[in-house]
């Protein structure tokens, strides 16, 4: 049976279908030159990378940690980006949504607007970015409207071509719900059939709440290695 590669593996856990977490890694090849990291599913890691799996394997075993832990710990990222040249970016939480129907819940502008650090860092590791701005007004919880600032949603394909969503709100805007509403929005801007997939930084409790509130399931964590500064 042929070995399962970074693409379908994802398919699988955005469908809720996930390896067996049975403690193993799993090394699959880059699904693009730009590409490598590692995702960590419950009990199970995934390498992908075009360096030879003997080697990851190797030095996990020879990392002093949790094997569980191990692919995430920094003893295997700091030797992972030594050997491939490249820098280790931040360890998220990987959460994915399914596609809905219709419009955004709230009016989006389309902008081309290539200097917001967003939309600078979505077309370093994306591709088909799309921008949108909206204004500081969100539904509250009882219908109202909350006026004042303005929010940021990118979208574009990135790690192995899914669809992945960015939110940014600005500082008057934060608490009224905006970012719940971007998050929500991005589900509804996807093609028919896709999912879309984001990544929080685990401290950052207010973007990993605004997710949840808009339906976005944990799958797992996810670092990314780059080359050049993240």
């Amino acid at each position: 049976m042929a070995t399962r590669g970074l693409r379908e593996i994802l398919a699988d856990a955005g469908g809720g279908v996930f390896p067996p977490s049975d403690g193993s890694v799993t090394v699959v090849p880059q699904p693009s030159p730009r590409e490598a990291g590692v995702l960590s599913l419950s009990a199970h890691a995934v390498v992908f990378t075009d360096e030879d799996p003997e080697w990851v394997r190797a030095t996990l075993a020879a990392t002093p940690s949790d094997p569980l832990a191990a692919p995430l710990c920094p003893p295997f990222l700091t030797a992972f980006a030594r050997r491939t040249g490249r820098e280790n970016g931040n360890i998220d939480l990987l959460t994915v949504a399914d596609r809905l129907p219709g419009g955004p819940p709230l009016p989006l502008t389309r902008v081309a607007d290539l200097e917001h650090p967003r939309v600078v860092r979505a077309l370093r590791y994306r591709e088909d970015v799309r921008v949108f701005e909206a204004a500081g007004e969100a539904a509250g919880e009882d219908g109202s409207e909350a006026e004042g600032g303005g929010g940021v949603l990118v979208l574009g394909r990135g790690v192995a071509g899914r669809w992945e969503c960015a939110i940014e709100v600005g500082p008057a805007a934060r608490g009224r719900g905006l970012g719940r509403a971007l998050a929500l929005a991005a589900r509804h801007l996807v093609p028919e059939g896709d999912v879309v997939w984001s990544q929080q930084a685990p401290g950052n409790a207010t973007s990993v709440r605004a997710f949840q509130a808009a339906g976005y399931r944990p799958v797992g964590a996810e670092t990314l290695l780059v080359v050049g500064r993240p």
